[in-house]
């Protein structure tokens, strides 16, 4: 059995059709459903049941449930708050902290395979470079209250010598098919094939750094489905330890971006340079690239797509589509 947390949202759902892929149909979904468009993720795919997470959280901490006799191969926590600009700490720690510290802990007691999302947020502004070691793990300094939960958690494994245990993964930019729900978190590929659809051009943001042009700030863009694929490399790997950068290990330009999905849709490159708005200037980052050294050397072996591979497929394969879901 495998338990998915977040298994309709954006990389969860993926990584649920990557386990039906390879033949896998015993899992359990953990998500927040409620109104959200996303129960449209489940839609095609196999699994054993789905939970609410405020049920499963209570779950957690009932020894008699109906996991109690269940052999757990993996928990794959994907299942968080990801809204960077969310306001209320609070939350945060209730749901990103306090509910991971459980679900780590009831995987370790199973002796089930624990695989947990982090974030590149928690590197803040760069200063402090992207290089994914444990030793440097307190000097970073997260921007915001996400990239800080988050930080929380991966400090918290590291002072209960977990890490040599578990999994987690520092996603970067992550984009791909069944993020449509995730409202102004969607990814710029996304907004940008329909911004073209709408209006035959694609805004970014100026740039208000003289050492960037308009447009050549950049990101470390990664494909969701390998994503996907590397957290199930990793669900399978037990020896496998620590937390690893997740990007492609190249920054690529705004500019490049946009260059992409004009290329795949056939069109014309046409950009127009925004004002950015006040509250997000002060934490803004000019430059993301993934250190991937770590992982490599852990033998993944998981080739990345590169940016205009995974824009054309994610534009003609599934935005174009009437049935835009993976």
């Amino acid at each position: 059995m495998y338990i998915v947390t977040g298994g309709a949202g954006f990389i969860g759902s993926v990584i649920v059709q990557r386990l039906n892929d390879a033949g896998k149909k015993d899992i359990v979904i953990v998500d927040d459903l409620q109104e959200s468009e996303k129960w449209k993720n489940l839609r095609g795919k196999q699994y054993t049941t789905y939970i609410n997470k405020e049920e499963f959280y209570n779950v957690l901490h009932n020894s008699d449930h109906f996991l109690s006799d269940q052999s757990i191969t993996a928990v794959i926590h994907m299942g968080a708050c990801s809204d960077t600009t969310e306001q209320d700490m609070d939350y945060l720690w209730i749901n990103n902290i306090d509910f991971s510290k459980r679900l780590c802990r009831f995987a370790l007691e199973r002796k089930a395979r624990f695989v947990y999302a982090s974030s590149a947020a928690t590197y803040g502004n760069g200063d402090q470079g992207y290089k994914d070691d444990h030793d440097s793990l307190e000097e970073l300094l997260p921007l915001n209250r996400y990239g800080y939960s988050k930080h929380v958690f991966d400090l918290w494994l590291k002072e209960n010598d977990l890490l040599e245990s578990v999994a987690g993964v520092k996603f970067f930019n992550v984009y791909g098919p069944n993020e449509y729900h995730k409202g102004f978190m969607t990814s710029v590929p996304y907004n940008a094939y329909h911004q073209v659809q709408e209006t035959n051009k694609i805004k970014l943001f100026r740039s208000y750094r003289s050492d960037y042009k308009n447009g050549e700030q950049k990101r470390d863009f990664i494909y969701v489905k390998d994503c996907a694929d590397v957290v199930l490399w990793l669900a399978k790997e037990k020896q496998v330890n620590g937390i690893f950068n997740l990007g492609t290990g190249t920054a690529r330009t705004w500019n490049d971006l946009a260059s992409a999905v004009f290329g795949a849709l056939d069109k014309e490159v046409k950009i127009e340079y925004i004002d950015m708005p006040d509250h997000l200037r002060g934490q803004y980052q000019y430059f993301t690239e993934a250190d991937m050294s770590k992982l490599t050397e852990a033998n993944c072996p998981i080739t990345f797509k590169t940016l205009e591979e995974g824009v054309k497929d994610y534009v003609q394969n599934y935005l174009q589509k009437d049935y835009p879901f993976c």
